[in-house]
């Protein structure tokens, strides 16, 4: 595997980036992968986010993690969920004009504060092939245009989460269609604590079966 540092343009500022590649010659599927709450300690070395780039390269997918505004080397402040809806935008434009990649082949992950930025982003940007959200604490008008979402997405939560209410991520299992997969990881909570293998492992079989 190969690692890349690149810098991430996005309107006035800039993002600090990390590409993994996987073995062999391009051009490669891509999934850009998006952190939890900065506010909280949140960035793109994050076990869980790690995990799951891991995970994608080693299913042949090149992964593009990022850290939100204001976090690492990442200019700017945080601007509560805001711009960091931009920053997303931004890191998928890298992947989109990066060389050695399948433009028809690009995915979107986020991990709690990173998939509530993914999910409006995946929602209005028909480039984006499938979603992967992971410890989701989406607003009941985002679960539900998440429910309507015409392109395969995966869903990921720990069955003791106390940010996502089990019962309703329970009914939205119920609906499983082509389209909608879940998946509950057992005595995971919202951090995931000891079970970033098993995330990245669900997560990385996803998107090689649907990108």
């Amino acid at each position: 595997m190969k690692i890349k540092q690149v810098s991430i343009p996005c309107v006035d500022i800039t993002l600090e980036g990390e590409w993994i590649f996987p073995d062999g010659e391009g051009p490669f599927p891509g999934v850009v992968v998006a952190h939890p709450f900065p506010p909280m300690g949140g960035t793109m070395q994050n076990g869980v986010v790690t995990a799951i780039w891991q995970a994608l390269a080693s299913e042949g997918i090149a992964a593009l993690r990022f850290n939100f505004r204001g976090v690492g080397q990442s200019q700017g402040s945080f601007n509560e969920g805001v711009g960091e809806r931009d920053d997303v935008r931004a890191a998928l434009d890298v992947a989109f004009t990066t060389e050695g990649m399948d433009v028809n082949r690009i995915g979107l992950a986020g991990y709690s504060f990173g998939a509530m930025m993914s999910v409006p982003v995946a929602l209005r940007d028909e480039r984006v092939k499938c979603l992967a959200v992971v410890s989701a604490p989406l607003s009941e008008d985002n679960w539900t245009k998440l429910d309507e979402y015409r392109k395969p997405h995966l869903v990921v939560v720990g069955e003791n989460d106390d940010m996502v209410p089990i019962d309703l991520f329970r009914s939205q299992m119920e609906k499983e269609s082509d389209f909608g997969h879940y998946h509950i990881i057992v005595g995971g909570d919202h951090g995931l604590f000891g079970h970033e293998e098993e995330v990245g492992k669900v997560v990385g079989e996803f998107f090689a079966a649907n990108i």
